[in-house]
């Protein structure tokens, strides 16, 4: 007996069912092509970013997004022009691998390497977001074990395993951990876009797979999502996942073991990068998981074997995520942390309270994913891709309405956090579109071939230039303009006017005054940035945001306060002995106009645009006039050493 089965992306084969393959690669292959292709990637970046940093061309020129865009439109006529010319299908497996691999690393790469050219910094420089980010890979940098971004001796609270592996990724190149962020970063993009190829081609066709992961690289940049590279591979990798999922969850004979341990593996390293995907990609799981129930029970199936076989499927996922999630996520637990409060989820910008709506027919890019929605609810019933991509695409509507609802409990889901999720799958649902048009008109137009590689490729260069000379820009202009640690920015700017000018002398006035290595210091410091460029520990964290929930952050502002409040310098030594936490032996405070010493504490606010009311602690210098401490004016900030205070214990 036979079934007509349909695949994933529109293709349908007529042959026994027991018999139809659960994936179109084998857990061999696909553990081989993994490794070959991310150690491809990573071989192939480092070396395009090599040569885009030797380009030399001043800031502040229209030169790197001339060659940029050059680049790009090369890459995208050499790849669209490899899937039209019909005699690529008998190249060797490994020319056309390497191919693809290639031409998705150069894609991702050079779209950030370029345009980054001329400075040291990552999109953003060290501003907002990547200040903590910057001092989180800082700090596992200079340590082998699971750290906390800024509190010493406490359990880690942000999954920490992306910015151990720079770490690693630091150590290995000999940089230190902020200058290392920007080639990591860059090179985890083009690493996102080869292990989607890779996972794509489990579910679909390698055409497909290589157009799908194309549509997602062009997706993730117009979302910005590598400005946050921890969680941009995540997001790439979870349609093909869901699919694979699907599948997996769909089959009623026996499923081998491996497309469960790949799945949980995807959870599990979501849960040690990022884990609002973790959460996300659990509720994607459970929701086809109950669709899959729905849809056998009303086949005929009875109930209980079904939810038994779910059950045991959905099992060995989550047995494979708790154990990877745990790496991070254990030391937390086993410290109480998970019954702490924090206020992580306590952003609500504009962008999170209205439903993200790419449809703009004035780009392309708002067409493909028109087109996408369309062939999503038009394929659902007929394509398992697209009925997937159609209940991803759902999901993050829900998800947006969720997180708009827990504002009445005063928190959020951080739904802005899934644009880039809609928009990835609504693009790759736009390219199936397509290509399933160009099918229907080749059978009626003879050179619709070629007009479809024609609008291909200006549709990706239109794509990319619009990334270039629009989305990318403000954060490539911020990294231009950030100062590094020597006080020197991209622009050449070296403005005392400015705290980064500042920051190479705030650290030798440290190491000089105190003679700790910049481990054996905690810091309490008006320079939010400083604790970015040396591993430094922090009293407290900048934002609360980003504080670890064990740490105690409002206490901690009233301690500061309360130091402030001494009468005399030996009530602030005796103070600061008593201290329920080990009690900072630096301080760098700045200088105000009547000559007071200025520490700024902040406070959450939700659910202003802007959730933190920063309040400045004033200091007597009197304070400060005792012989335990040393101090030195370095520009607007004075660092002021407590000489005898206990070592880091």
């Amino acid at each position: 007996m036979t079934t007509t089965l349909a695949r994933p992306g529109g293709d349908t084969d007529t042959e026994p069912a027991p018999h139809h393959p659960l994936t179109r690669l084998g857990p061999g292959r696909t553990v081989a092509e993994l490794v070959l292709g991310i150690v491809a990637a990573v071989v192939f970046s480092l070396v395009l970013q090599f040569g885009a940093n030797k380009l030399g061309v001043d800031t502040g020129t229209y030169v790197p997004d001339a060659l940029v865009n050059l680049a790009v439109a090369v890459i995208v006529i050499v790849l669209f022009g490899s899937l039209l010319y019909s005699g690529a299908a008998r190249w060797p497996l490994w020319v056309r691998l390497g191919g693809s691999w290639a031409a998705l690393t150069a894609l991702s790469t050079l779209l950030l390497a370029i345009p980054l050219q001329g400075t040291r910094f990552f999109l953003g420089g060290s501003s907002v977001d990547n200040t903590f980010r910057l001092q989180y890979l800082e700090r596992l940098t200079g340590t082998a074990g699971l750290a906390d971004v800024n509190y010493h001796g406490l359990a880690a609270y942000y999954p920490g395993g992306w910015f151990w592996l720079g770490g690693r990724f630091a150590n290995l190149l000999g940089m230190e951990g902020w200058e290392a962020y920007k080639p990591y970063s860059i090179t985890w993009a083009a690493v996102s876009g080869v292990v989607a190829f890779v996972l794509w081609s489990l579910v679909v066709r390698r055409r497909m797979a290589l157009l799908a992961s194309v549509a997602t690289v062009l997706a993730g940049f117009v979302a910005l999502a590598p400005e946050e590279p921890y969680a941009w591979p995540t997001t790439a990798w979870l349609p093909p996942v869901l699919v694979l999922t699907w599948s997996v969850l769909r089959r009623r004979g026996r499923v081998p073991a491996w497309p469960l341990v790949l799945i949980g593996v995807y959870l599990g390293f979501s849960g040690v990068t990022y884990t609002l995907h973790l959460v996300f990609g659990v509720f994607a799981v459970v929701v086809l998981a109950l669709v899959a129930l729905a849809l056998d029970v009303r086949d005929g199936e009875p109930a209980g074997p079904v939810i038994k076989r779910l059950l045991l499927r959905l099992i060995g996922i989550g047995v494979v995520t708790g154990l990877i999630s745990l790496i991070t996520w254990g030391p937390f637990i086993l410290a109480g942390g998970l019954g702490k409060p924090n206020v992580a989820a306590h952003f609500l910008p504009e962008i999170s309270t209205y439903f993200p709506m790419p449809f703009q027919t004035a780009s392309f890019f708002g067409v493909l994913c028109l087109a996408g929605l369309v062939w999503l609810v038009v394929r659902a019933r007929r394509d398992p891709v697209a009925f997937v991509l159609l209940v991803l695409t759902a999901l993050v509507y829900l998800w947006f309405a969720l997180s708009s609802l827990a504002i009445l409990v005063r928190t959020t889901l951080l739904s802005f956090r899934f644009i880039v999720t809609i928009d990835v799958a609504l693009a790759v649902a736009g390219v199936f579109a397509l290509v399933e048009l160009v099918r229907w008109l080749g059978k009626h137009v003879r050179p619709m071939r070629t007009v479809a590689f024609v609008l291909a490729v200006l549709g990706a260069v239109s794509v990319s230039q619009t990334i270039v000379g629009t989305t990318m820009k403000d954060t490539v202009d911020t990294a231009e303009s950030d100062y590094y640690p020597d006080g020197w920015n991209a622009n050449y700017g070296h403005d005392p006017e400015q705290d980064g000018y500042w920051t190479g002398e705030l650290i030798s006035a440290i190491g000089e005054l105190t003679g700790r290595p910049a481990t054996g210091n905690i810091v309490l410091s008006a320079h939010d940035r400083l604790l970015s460029f040396e591993p430094y520990w922090g009293f407290q964290q900048t934002t609360p945001h980003y504080a670890n929930p064990l740490a105690g952050y409002a206490q901690r502002n009233d301690e500061i306060k309360a130091w402030a409040s001494a009468t005399d310098s030996a009530d602030l030594l005796a103070r600061l002995r008593s201290n329920p936490h080990q009690a900072p032996n630096v301080f760098v405070l700045r200088r105000a106009d009547d000559g007071t010493l200025v520490m700024p504490i902040a406070t959450d606010t939700f659910p202003r645009g802007v959730p933190l009311r920063v309040d400045d602690v004033s200091f007597a210098p009197e304070l400060f006039s005792a012989p335990e401490f040393v101090q030195r004016q370095v520009g607007p900030f004075v660092v002021i050493v407590d000489t005898t205070a206990a070592p880091i214990s």
